[in-house]
């Protein structure tokens, strides 16, 4: 959201500087402050629709009747949860950079807060839909 403020921001600054009439350039500000939430809605939305397409990938990978597709994501974070405790009790390459480590840990965080996720999308989204598809 900051990059939207920060195109409408210096804009409604600069209506002040340039237009004398206070009513004018409030009337200008507020159109601006509009289309500002207007356009903030719609990446919020946006956002929104990204989060359930990832949710929804992983919850079919979960859901696989390929084991190699369903569990594909656990045996990844497993190996790089691995590669972090060698690490730890001192097993490691000489060549591996800080700067590599802090992307693996970076990895682990997102891919195992996307399982956690899905596997739990996966495991309460039919109580879910039961709930909204009860007709009373």
């Amino acid at each position: 959201m900051q990059v939207v403020t920060g195109l409408f921001k210096p804009a409604a600054d600069l209506v002040g500087e340039l237009i004398e009439d206070k009513d004018k350039a409030n009337q200008i500000r507020a159109s601006l402050a509009m289309a500002q939430h207007s356009i903030t809605s719609e990446v919020i939305q946006l956002e929104g629709k990204v989060v359930k397409a990832k949710a929804d990938i992983i919850v079919a990978e979960a859901t696989s009747e390929s084991w190699i597709t369903s569990n594909w994501r656990p045996v990844t974070m497993l190996t790089f949860v691995f590669l972090v405790v060698l690490k730890w009790l001192g097993f490691t390459a000489g060549n591996i950079s800080e700067a590599l480590e802090l992307e693996l840990m970076s990895l682990i965080q997102i891919g195992l807060g996307g399982y956690v996720v899905g596997r739990s999308l996966e495991k309460v989204g039919p109580s879910i839909a039961a709930v909204f598809s009860r007709k009373e």
